[in-house]
């Protein structure tokens, strides 16, 4: 993994380009440790920090082709590049042993059509230094950032938000709009920040752009339609296999995350079987209510080969969280990052590479909102006098601060907040604030939004579960997940690689349906037909838990609580006090649990 950064500007001095390109080069230095390189070629200057995980004394970047013509400034691995080399080999003469020089020799080739033929994650930039043309590109899920800047006939791209506002000679607009839907969904929307002129390329999308016309996005890849697989069990076995083998190619260590769970247990299991015993790693808290180690021990016993243990440390203080948040750029509402950025911190003294288990929730169903959507077909059917009832019941009791893994109520509060919040709206992610509490948060625009993206025409059929998982697939994922894990994971020069968001495993296990993935009991049913054999008992057994964090004591009379108030007082821009002052006492009574609604606001606030 790398960094990369790119100005093209017909104003600016060749020592003033390369003096801004190398300070936002620095800003960037964290995902690229190891080396960094910059290349003038006015108009345009590329700047390149490196972590070397293929080829790691070779395939120095930015790398041009022989002719000095193009220049490919790159952060990402494809993972059959040896593949795509042996079918480019007799039209182009290979100097490195990296996948680097194949990227570069297939776009001069073949263009952007070479992207198709990719597998792996990428964010990348071409320049064409004859016809002052940039081609950028960005992998098919989403893995790898990719922002840019356009100003008039100047152009501004970095894999961080923060590297850009070096080369701006102005200070970018707050995007209200991203207010709006921050709240919504703690994220903004795919292609969108919270600043009116900073965009990114959008995932599974290519852009061109030259000083003469504005920069335009063409897909080039989307959820297939559905279709009919004649052996889904086996093909489903050997394709997941394959991601998981594709993403040990490495010069450098490779070790595993593990949590307990199915996902990254069942990565664990393959690479054992394949004679690969990786060292694990795992996140613990001393409360164990939060604490995964003693499954993720036990995972690690039958298929690790060394084991490390790390835990949270606590109280944890504002200031320390904003330093975790520092190369988002922009406020976040997933607090999960903190513990993948404290995890990413140990094991990068050890490996330079991880694999985890991003993607096979959403790509198997494992979520509960999903189970959920099914519970709702049939309790909606129920006579609506009897579904108040046990509403005002569940209501009636206080919601726990337990995760929903170990608290029934605390499912049936969830499963009511879900029923408000998608009361005859299209899903388009989960909801952080409902319409009601946002007009209340933010009286001034509550009406405001982005039109959320529209689904593919394969995606937009009756099934109402399918477009959830479409949904999810297509903007909770890069928005909220990827992003998470690329920078939790890249502050720390660490590469984290995901198999379950190998495309062709996508494509496949979107064509099954979503009916083969969820039912009434639960998701990832098609997983464990495949998979049963694969992993002891105890793992299929334990409730899905995720990476979760004792925020609720963070906010109960916590530092956290205190930072709030203070930085309400100080400057609330657009947020009504008095509601969130109402959320926070709302909290620390133990009425509610308001805890990621809270940290929403502290990241928004700390930000602002």
């Amino acid at each position: 993994m790398c960094g990369i950064v790119i100005i093209i500007d017909t104003e600016l001095e060749p020592s003033q380009g390369r003096r801004l390109c190398r300070a936002a080069l620095r800003s960037i230095g964290h995902r690229g440790p190891d080396d960094a390189g910059i290349h003038c070629a006015p108009p345009a200057f590329l700047g390149h920090c490196r972590l070397g995980v293929i080829d790691p004394r070779g395939s120095r970047q930015p790398m041009a082709d022989p002719s000095g013509r193009y220049v490919l400034a790159y952060n990402g691995t494809t993972y059959n590049f040896k593949e795509l080399r042996s079918a480019l080999k007799g039209r182009w003469r290979f100097v490195s042993r990296g996948d680097t020089e194949v990227v570069l020799a297939g776009l001069v080739l073949e263009g952007p059509d070479f992207l198709q033929r990719m597998t792996g994650m990428w964010a990348g930039a071409l320049w064409d230094g004859k016809l002052k043309r940039l081609l950028l590109f960005r992998d098919r899920l989403g893995q790898k950032p990719l922002y840019y800047m356009e100003r008039g006939r100047a152009l501004a791209v970095a894999s961080e938000i923060g590297a850009l506002h070096g080369p701006a000679s102005f200070s970018p607009d707050h995007d209200l709009d991203s207010t709006a839907d921050f709240f919504r969904y703690g994220f903004c929307l795919p292609g969108k920040t919270f600043y009116r002129q900073i965009r990114e390329v959008l995932p599974g999308h290519y852009a061109r752009w030259q000083p003469s016309a504005p920069l335009v996005q063409e897909a080039y890849w989307t959820l297939p339609r559905r279709s009919k697989v004649n052996r889904p069990d086996e093909t489903l076995a050997e394709r997941f296999e394959q991601a998981v083998l594709d993403r040990l190619v490495s010069d450098v260590p490779v070790g595993v995350f593990l949590s307990g769970g199915v996902d990254s247990s069942l990565i664990a299991s393959i690479c054992c079987r394949n004679g690969r015993r990786l060292p694990g790693f795992t996140l613990g808290f001393e409360d164990p209510d939060f604490d995964e180690r003693p499954f993720a021990g036990k995972v690690a016993q039958l298929y690790c080969g060394g084991y490390r243990q790390v835990i949270f440390p606590e109280p944890v203080g504002h200031e320390d969280i904003k330093a975790a948040m520092s190369n988002l750029g922009q406020p976040f509402g997933d607090p999960s990052l903190l513990a993948l950025g404290r995890l990413a911190k140990s094991a990068a003294g050890q490996v330079k590479v991880a694999l985890g288990g991003d993607g096979g929730d959403e790509i198997f169903g494992g979520y509960q909102r999903y189970r959920a959507q099914v519970i709702m077909r049939w309790y909606t059917r129920l006579p609506r006098r009897l579904r108040r009832t046990a509403e005002k019941l569940v209501r009636s009791f206080p919601e726990p601060v337990a995760h929903h893994s170990r608290s029934l109520l605390k499912m049936a509060h969830l499963f009511l907040n879900m029923l408000d919040d998608g009361a005859g709206k299209p899903y388009v992610a989960p909801r952080l604030f409902s319409d009601g509490q946002l007009e209340r948060l933010l009286p001034d625009l509550h009406q405001r939004g982005h039109e959320p993206p529209s689904l593919p025409e394969t995606c937009t059929g009756p099934d109402d579960l399918e477009r959830m998982l479409a949904a999810d697939m297509l903007v909770y994922l890069p928005q909220d997940i990827c992003c998470k894990s690329d920078r939790a994971t890249m502050a720390h020069g660490l590469e984290l690689r995901a198999p379950f968001l190998d495309h062709r495993l996508v494509e496949l296990a979107f064509g099954i349906g979503a009916g083969e993935h969820v039912g009434f009991t639960g998701g990832k049913r098609q997983l464990r037909r495949v998979f049963e054999n694969y992993l002891p008992a105890f793992v299929w057994r334990r409730r899905k838990q995720g990476f979760c964090l004792p925020l609720h004591r963070w906010f109960s009379g916590g530092e956290l609580g205190q930072a709030l108030r203070g930085r309400l007082s100080a400057n609330c821009g657009p947020l009504s006090r008095e509601y969130v002052l109402n959320l926070l006492a709302e909290h620390e009574s133990g009425s509610r649990d308001r805890s990621l609604q809270l940290w929403a606001l502290w990241s928004y606030l700390a930000w602002l």
